[in-house]
């Protein structure tokens, strides 16, 4: 099948419709690099500075990592005529977000001893690292690799980390989603061998040549690309905010096949109406033995006809709303040598994570640990240490950011629960909160407008006593915050999404479905903490008297007329003023 795509007529602006406008910058970067290898090296070799050269800061996020600084020091560093704070965040690749304990305590040991002593856990089930300084990342990436893992394509416009339902052991479904994640994974991992040299002094290329992308070719692809693989009814990888998912078909408890949708993406731009967020839309079915093959397929479409001279427009969602959906199809049919079927009927309920004990059929023991905002620290970060040095089973990252303790034997249950208790680990939390998703936002991400994570936590606590008022502690109601319009934490598919303007102001948003299938709509303006609080409250208790059976509350604030339903990616910015 490579074979077939490199006779495509691959990168050229012709192909992608826009002939007529000149490449972005990245696409310069990207060719001159030597296949991702640029003047890293060089880079890491110059200790008069905290910082590397300006493309190669492009470069190494096909490594999987970002140039950051502290951005709450930026002042005081200004004023005293030094240099940014700068430091790296590094995301680790685990498809699926599967870890050994000896993993976990590997990457415990690199947050403990070359960062800033926590642990991330991310929106696409991974692991990630702030305040790596320079001269230690090499050792960083050594620990991984040591455990069989590595940060290669976690970040940059390739394929990123593939996420699936976090527990294969609750049936033979869930098993062969993560099978599927990891095999796409590795099918569609860049082949460049410059990860190897530079992070791990591995041999260098013979003559210096490097080698060709049998996938990627030489421009790699215009944006990153997201994959998820459910498994209905849980939908907790939100599958529509993908570029391309897979999601179960299930008959007699085996997987007949994929329901392949594409074209989701969340992020978009202020100010800017022709930027949006999308849900994906549906293309077909496909056998289990199809599967990686239309991964690749859809892929290399986007590859070839993305738009390259414009990154606001570069994602899959922009090349289908350019070209159309029977287009897409028609390309799937044309590489991967098949026409996919018509879609079958599934099913989603819901998006969240279910917390605490579980039991599978084989009699062993589950345990979903609630962890705000994927930050591990602390007290909590001692307790999963002990948990790791005791444990025999896995590690198993959420999308919403939490840790499953899995596989645990019944002879070993007390002891994990009695740690959990000791940590504090084993607190209940409201409704609301187990429901919570943020980016990182200040101090760390260059992006970020507004603060999230840190500013996330507190609102809750407040938004907890107008629900407490109303009878609602335990009723679950998704609520996101991201500290800029890219989506990083998905908010444009919560029933309550925050996107940060400026320091303490957000866009609110309401009416996404609980079961992450509709995007909900902008209900008000540049409104700060309190004029969350207050918008919401009333909501809160009219939906308390009012709502009907089983509804939830993004249902109910559309039925109730407070905000349209947002039916397509291209109609967001659409009828945003409440309904009268």
């Amino acid at each position: 099948m490579n074979d077939a795509n490199t006779s495509l007529a691959p990168h050229t602006l012709a192909n992608s419709g826009e002939a007529h406008q000149p490449p972005s910058k990245n696409e310069g970067i990207k060719e001159r690099s030597r296949a991702l290898r640029g003047s890293i090296d060089d880079g890491l070799a110059t200790t008069t500075t905290g910082q590397i050269a300006e493309d190669d800061t492009q470069l190494i996020k096909f490594h999987g990592m970002y140039q950051q600084d502290d951005r709450d020091l930026r002042g005081e560093r200004r004023r005293k005529k030094l240099e940014p704070a700068f430091s790296f965040m590094a995301r680790v690749r685990i498809p699926g977000g599967v870890l050994t304990p000896a993993q976990w305590l590997a990457l415990d040991g690199i947050g403990t001893t070359y960062a800033n002593n926590t642990l991330r856990i991310t929106t696409r089930q991974t692991i990630q690292f702030h305040g790596l300084l320079k001269f230690n990342v090499r050792a960083s990436m050594a620990a991984m690799d040591a455990v069989l893992l590595d940060t290669i394509a976690a970040c940059g416009d390739v394929n990123r980390n593939v996420m699936c339902n976090p527990n294969p052991s609750l049936s033979a479904a869930h098993a062969e989603a993560l099978e599927l994640a990891r095999a796409i994974s590795t099918h569609l991992l860049p082949r460049s061998r410059a990860w190897h040299e530079i992070w791990l002094n591995g041999e260098k290329t013979a003559g210096g040549e490097v080698e060709e992308d049998p996938i990627y070719l030489t421009h790699y692809l215009p944006r990153k690309f997201k994959i998820g693989v459910a498994v209905p009814p849980e939908n907790d990888v939100d599958l529509f905010s993908q570029d391309l998912g897979f999601a179960a078909v299930i008959e007699n408890n085996k997987v007949i096949g994929w329901n392949v949708v594409a074209g989701g993406g969340m992020g978009m731009t202020h100010g800017q109406p022709d930027t949006f967020p999308r849900a994906a839309d549906v293309l077909g079915f496909c056998t289990p033995d199809q599967a990686v093959k239309v991964a690749e397929a859809v892929m290399t479409a986007q590859r070839d006809f993305g738009n390259r001279s414009d990154r606001h427009h570069a994602r899959l969602k922009y090349t289908i709303e350019t070209h159309g959906l029977d287009w897409l199809l028609n390309e799937v049919t044309r590489r991967a040598g098949f026409a996919l079927q018509p879609a079958r009927d599934i099913i989603f309920t819901r998006t969240g994570d279910r917390y605490g004990w579980t039991k599978d059929a084989g009699g062993n023991w589950h345990f979903c640990l609630f962890v705000e905002n994927g930050r591990l620290r602390g007290t909590a970060l001692d307790g999963l240490r002990a948990i790791a040095q005791l444990h025999d089973g896995e590690f198993r990252l959420t999308p919403n950011q939490n840790v499953i303790i899995s596989n645990v034997k019944p002879n070993r249950k007390a002891r994990i629960a009695a740690l959990l208790s000791a940590h504090g680990l084993d607190e209940q939390k409201s409704g609301l909160r187990r429901n919570a998703v943020a980016c990182v936002g200040l101090p760390s991400c260059g992006l970020s407008l507004a603060e999230s994570e840190r500013e996330l936590p507190d609102l809750i606590t407040e938004l907890e006593a107008e629900l407490e008022k109303s009878g609602l502690r335990e009723d679950e109601i998704v609520i996101r915050m991201t500290g800029c319009p890219n989506g990083c934490a998905r908010p444009y598919l919560a029933e309550i999404g925050l996107v940060g303007r400026t320091p303490g102001i957000y866009h609110l948003y309401l009416g996404a479905a609980f079961a992450g299938t509709r995007l909900n709509k902008l209900y008000r303006r540049d409104v700060d903490r309190a004029g969350i609080v207050a918008s919401l409250a009333p909501l809160f208790a009219a939906y308390a008297g009012e709502r009907r059976k089983g509804e939830r509350f993004g249902d109910f604030v559309i039925r109730a007329g407070h905000v349209r339903p947002t039916l397509a990616g291209n109609q967001f910015h659409a009828d945003v003023d409440p309904v009268a």
